[in-house]
């Protein structure tokens, strides 16, 4: 009875001893399967040539040589990309698809103050931080998203300006304030990240050579603000963004999401204001058309640039060197 009761401990504890070594052989495996990573190829692919935040949506770009890449896209100090929003005294959102004219508006900011300029206007200043206005709810795309009204003073600013019988207010989106989800916003598929009052993604990125390539094309060139991207790049060829699917600038990571559809708002001159609603759309879509598998994310839409999110947030610089992620 006593061996019996020896050989079952005994059998108890091997079962025991192999059932531990299987578990330690799984927790490696498992590890390996986690932490594991395939090696990473860098390989360069051009060099930043600009950095453009554009702080009032549809307003003009404000170029810098230096910017915090965050994830709800670029931030230089107080100024934050598509950040302050112009909207109707009930909230909807304003862009220069109905007004043309905010394309020559200037929003920057200052020792804690947004100054606001526009063509025969004088300009105006207020606080960044206007803790006793109201938070108003705005539509964007449909979407609800919030957002601290910036004063009367500015209201009849942007109504005078403006020349309109209706009312303008603006709007400025807080850091604790929620984002919207872009893919929410209807044509647009995912994957995107939380958003402010930009239309998709939080970094849209365009090469110089692309821009130069339809300006070939056309009448008369058009620039890379016409485009309204964030980061421009030169030293590679035309169209080699489209296959970026992963980027390292400096300690920034991105990650390609879509193609950037184009809408009439590109025929906007971003000097004059002049919206003709034919060039470069037109041209666009004669060569930059969707493959047709992917007409049901940007139905007509020509495609021109690359929207990304971003995956590991840090600084970038013109003169940063573009790697693209091999694996």
């Amino acid at each position: 009875m006593e061996s019996t009761r020896r050989l079952s401990f005994s059998s108890s504890s091997l079962l025991l001893g192999a059932g531990a070594a299987a578990a330690a052989l799984g927790l490696v495996g498992l590890g390996y399967k986690y932490l594991w990573k395939k090696p990473e190829e860098a390989v360069r692919v051009g060099v930043v040539s600009k950095l453009l935040i554009h702080p009032l949506k549809s307003g003009k770009a404000v170029s810098v040589a230096l910017a915090e890449c965050q994830p709800k896209g670029l931030k230089l100090g107080d100024l934050q990309d598509r950040h302050w929003l112009v909207v109707t005294e009930d909230g909807h959102m304003v862009t220069a698809r109905q007004q043309p004219r905010l394309v020559l508006v200037s929003l920057t900011c200052e020792g804690g103050r947004v100054c606001l300029n526009g063509p025969d206007m004088e300009e105006l200043r207020f606080p960044v931080k206007q803790a006793d206005n109201r938070v108003t709810g705005c539509r964007v795309f449909g979407e609800d998203i919030q957002g601290r009204d910036c004063g009367d003073e500015t209201s009849r600013w942007l109504t005078r300006y403006l020349g309109e019988e209706n009312t303008f207010r603006l709007v400025h989106f807080e850091p604790q304030m929620k984002g919207r989800k872009a893919e929410e916003s209807k044509p647009f598929p995912p994957p995107t990240e939380e958003v402010a009052y930009a239309d998709m993604g939080p970094v849209m990125l365009l090469s110089e050579s692309s821009v130069k390539d339809l300006s070939s094309k056309l009448e008369h060139e058009v620039t890379v603000e016409q485009f309204r991207p964030s980061i421009v790049v030169s030293d590679c060829e035309a169209f080699d963004e489209d296959s970026w699917e992963e980027i390292q600038i400096g300690s920034v990571r991105l990650q390609r999401a879509m193609s950037c559809g184009r809408c009439s708002i590109i025929t906007i001159n971003p000097e004059t204001g002049v919206y003709t609603r034919k060039e470069p759309l037109e041209t666009l879509k004669g060569y930059r058309v969707c493959k047709p598998s992917e007409r049901h994310i940007y139905k007509s839409s020509p495609l021109f640039g690359q929207l990304h999110n971003v995956k590991t947030t840090g600084i970038l610089q013109v003169g940063d060197v573009v790697y693209k992620i091999n694996r």
